[in-house]
């Protein structure tokens, strides 16, 4: 799994002129899924994120994670992290899953981190989505699965 972390004060996500989810206050996950993530890897990720020392405590670092300041997520699916720009000038998309096992790990991924009292707002499988956010510091990262940071 690839997730682009981004630190938020606000963010929504909008599908044919429709909110379909909205936070005020945590992180935006753009959550991209390979073939051979598991079950294992969306667990993984989840407490990673959970737990990543990334908000500003009393003295200004960044020191506290998102379950200490009880923020939310705006999850957001997106197979284009898995997109190979090395050869041409078209993405090649072969590395991104399948739609069907895409959809179990982003839920299961998504399930892991309300499991942890986290409040989870998710964008639409599969549309074509508009993402609008105020990023925050701006604080941005990349949290990939075990198998791939180690």
């Amino acid at each position: 799994m690839r997730v682009v972390v981004q630190r938020a004060k606000q963010a929504k996500v909008t599908v044919n002129g429709e909110t379909v989810g909205c936070i005020d206050f945590g992180l935006v996950l753009l959550v991209g899924v390979t073939h051979h993530d598991t079950n294992e890897d969306a667990a993984f990720v989840a407490d990673k994120i959970a737990n990543l020392r990334i908000f500003e405590d009393e003295a200004g670092k960044m020191n506290v994670s998102l379950l200490d300041v009880g923020g939310a997520v705006l999850s957001v699916s997106q197979f284009t992290l898995y997109g190979d720009c090395r050869k041409g000038r078209r993405p090649n998309f072969m590395e991104a899953a399948r739609p069907e096992h895409a959809l179990s790990i982003y839920e299961t991924f998504n399930e892991e981190l309300r499991k942890k009292g986290i409040t989870v707002e998710t964008g639409q499988f599969g549309a074509m989505m508009e993402v609008t956010l105020t990023n925050d510091g701006p604080v941005t990262l990349i949290v990939e699965s075990k198998e791939k940071s180690e």
